[in-house]
């Protein structure tokens, strides 16, 4: 038909951060008209692009690799990778000789409280384990489409331009992980910034505890303001700043430190960010998945069909229960299933 783009013809399912969360994925799945053909979900014309994020803190974090890479392999699904799964390739890497450390990833208490639950359940299925390490180099840190962007938590053209130059393509190597190390490299910024958002220092002196009992100095932001002033114009994080220091006014220095998103930018879609509100897009091209699934949120997909402004009735979820998300195997159940 004259005129329809690829994604009008096709359609694409972004969902957001899994976490181990399978039995609600397949729920998901359902409800928006994928079905099992050989073992494997698919749909008859819609592909699905997850978010990244699909290991660590949830209760079957092999099923949902398993499931997740099934549909990669077989077409029915694309990815981009989340911090987690670059954590996972640090966290199992041994340094190069005379880095001065053992790991990649240090293992502090920090460290392996967030990955304990993937090596718990892959324990018996350490050669499994490692097959996926190795998968993980193949999953891009992000898809640059004519009709849509999607990556993990930041898009940053610039970096994303001389990443592209640099490793000719989107996906990372070994090298390129050993490099990211070093927080201050390239390799470095690349990794923090795709797949952990942009920050800002907090005033001298200040800090905050977030709810996951971390004490940070920083506090991220978004890379989409437009004309931002004070800091509540550009904070972006489950945990809210003070409110003398949300009236803060941006210094010129920190202004430039901000990166923007313009209006004529094709939609992007990041994950990352543990949303709570009701999902609606953050702007007219930009919108985040992310809502909690894993501590009883939702687990949520935006259904693309190629238009240029994101609405909010394109969001489907499944609102994750406590009784199911417990249950080894919950039935799929009508009465969880939000529109």
């Amino acid at each position: 038909m004259a005129g329809t783009n690829h994604t009008a013809s096709r359609g694409y399912d972004l969902i957001g951060d899994i976490h181990g969360c399978a039995n609600t994925l397949a729920q998901l799945l359902e409800q928006m008209g994928y079905s099992k053909v050989n073992g494997v979900y698919q749909h008859r014309r819609r592909q699905a692009i997850f978010i990244g994020d699909i290991i660590d803190r949830g209760p079957r974090v092999r099923e949902a690799l398993h499931l997740v890479r099934n549909m990669v392999e077989r077409g029915s699904a694309r990815i981009v990778m989340g911090n987690h799964e670059y954590n996972a390739l640090g966290y199992c890497t041994l340094a190069r000789a005379g880095s001065g450390k053992t790991w990649l990833r240090e293992h502090n208490s920090r460290h392996d409280r967030l990955i304990q639950e993937t090596l718990a359940q892959f324990d018996a299925y350490p050669h499994e384990w490692n097959d996926f390490l190795e998968w993980f180099y193949t999953i891009p840190l992000f898809i640059d489409d004519d009709d849509f962007r999607a990556v993990h938590a930041c898009w940053d053209s610039e970096l994303i331009e001389k990443f592209k130059r640099m490793q000719g393509g989107a996906c990372i190597d070994e090298d390129f992980l050993h490099a990211s190390a070093a927080i201050d490299s390239f390799a470095g910024q690349v990794m923090d910034t795709l797949l952990r958002g942009t920050d800002l220092r907090l005033p001298q002196g200040m800090a905050i505890t977030g709810r996951d009992g971390y004490v940070r100095e920083f506090f991220r932001t978004k890379f989409w303001a437009d004309n931002p002033r004070t800091y509540a114009d550009v904070v972006f994080q489950p945990d809210p700043l003070p409110p003398e220091v949300a009236s803060r006014a941006l210094t010129e220095a920190e202004r430039r430190q901000l990166i923007s998103y313009p209006l004529d930018a094709p939609p992007v879609f990041v994950g990352h960010y543990w949303m709570e509100s009701e999902p609606a897009p953050l702007k007219s091209n930009v919108a985040c998945i992310d809502f909690s699934a894993v501590k009883y949120g939702r687990l949520v997909a935006y259904r693309m069909d190629g238009e240029k402004a994101l609405s909010a009735d394109k969001f489907v979820w499944v609102n994750v229960a406590r009784d199911h998300h417990d249950s080894p195997d919950y039935p799929i159940s009508e009465d969880s299933v939000a529109r």
